[in-house]
């Protein structure tokens, strides 16, 4: 097995608010995991974001390897809080838009069809906050309820108030806003019909291109949730425009978690399920679609390629993990029932050496398409 010396790394996490300070952080205490799980030291590099997107420099040795990496982040942070800064009202009535979007699109019956788990993901913020707006508006016109006169609106109006007030507070445990917004992002990498997006995603583009003319053994495009819409519009639009772009190159796709079928069933997706098929059939990248069984907020054994409407195309390889084999039975009775947070473990660090581990999918020295063969067991060293 011929190690890698040297990894352009670009990465695309999901739909959280952190900027490139915050995964860097991350990505720190991921390595440092990982590093005590697996015997060896990495080193990060300060920050570097002058071009609107971070990326930093990682050192990842031990007494058998030595890897350099650069990794590039594109979060996009600035969406999410652009999403997120609006008032409650405003964010819970664009969160039904983008759910009748949705429908109307096709895409709760694909979920459904596919993936039945995604399905009530996506039903689940929506019947909740419905339920909370029905309450309110009973207690709002109790009095009427009642036989009592319209003038004790006077108390059941503001008791309305404060109970949807409550109502929110309480909401938020499953964090049903930031679901909102995101299905307005899935939505919008959906359609491609709002400007904002599609100028940032073209900013991408072209510091993707940059990175990937930098001088390595490897490259790895790895992206997380969400993060594998946007890497799919990303890396479609540069083959789209220099599909050549890639040759003589070692390329790594791995999608974590991938939710690229949460925009791309919609009807209106035919740009992305376009990007999809580039990237299927380009025959200098391959695709590492890892899966997990506890995770519902992903297609669980679902060909994604042929789900987008390319069956003919080469398919993407399938790697499956279990977040109960990579932490300890303290850690995972603790996070099992956070559905996000167990959707969050596939760019985590580990307790325990185990078939996956994102800190050496990025900065180890096994060539990234290996990992889905065992090969962090075939580290020197081991």
């Amino acid at each position: 097995m011929r190690l890698i010396k040297k990894r352009v790394v670009l990465h695309f996490p999901g739909f959280e608010p952190l900027d490139g300070k915050a995964h860097r952080a991350r990505y720190e205490r991921t390595a440092r995991q990982s590093g005590k799980a697996w015997g060896f030291q990495a080193q990060l590099g300060e920050i570097d974001n002058r071009h609107g997107f971070a990326k930093f420099d990682v050192l990842a040795a031990s007494d058998f390897w030595q890897t350099e990496s650069r990794i590039h982040v594109f979060d996009h942070d600035v969406l999410v809080e652009q999403l997120s800064a609006k008032p409650a009202a405003k964010r819970i009535v664009d969160g039904f838009a983008a759910c009748g979007s949705i429908i109307m699109d096709g895409g709760l019956v694909g979920y459904f069809r596919h993936a039945w788990r995604f399905g009530l993901f996506f039903t689940f913020p929506f019947v909740l906050m419905l339920l909370g707006l029905m309450l309110m508006a009973v207690i709002a016109l109790a009095p009427m309820g009642f036989g009592l006169n319209v003038q004790h609106m006077i108390w059941s109006l503001p008791a309305a108030a404060a109970f949807f007030y409550l109502f929110l507070s309480f909401a938020e445990r499953f964090y049903t806003l930031h679901l909102f917004a995101d299905w307005e992002m899935a939505v919008a990498l959906g359609r491609m019909d709002r400007p904002e997006f599609d100028a940032w995603l073209e900013r991408c583009a072209t510091t993707a291109r940059e990175a990937l003319l930098e001088d390595a053994d490897e490259y790895v495009i790895s992206s997380h949730s969400m993060g594998s819409s946007v890497a799919a519009h990303v890396v479609g639009l540069l083959l789209e425009k220099e599909p050549a772009l890639f040759d003589g190159k070692q390329v790594v796709f791995a999608s974590l978690g991938s939710a690229v079928l949460q925009c791309a069933l919609l009807s209106s997706a035919k740009a992305l399920r376009a990007r999809v098929g580039l990237i299927a059939r380009c025959r200098s990248v391959f695709w590492l679609d890892v899966h997990c069984l506890t995770d519902a907020i992903h297609f669980y054994k679902v060909p994604v390629v042929a789900a987008a409407g390319h069956p003919d195309a080469p398919q993407a390889r399938m790697q499956f993990i279990r977040v109960k084999q990579m932490l300890t039975p303290e850690h995972y009775k603790k996070i099992k029932l956070d559905f996000l947070r167990v959707h969050r473990q596939y760019v985590l660090g580990p307790d325990l050496r185990a078939t996956f581990d994102f800190t050496l999918l990025t900065a180890g020295p096994v060539p990234a398409a290996l990992v889905a063969d065992g090969g962090l067991q075939k580290m020197p060293g081991l």
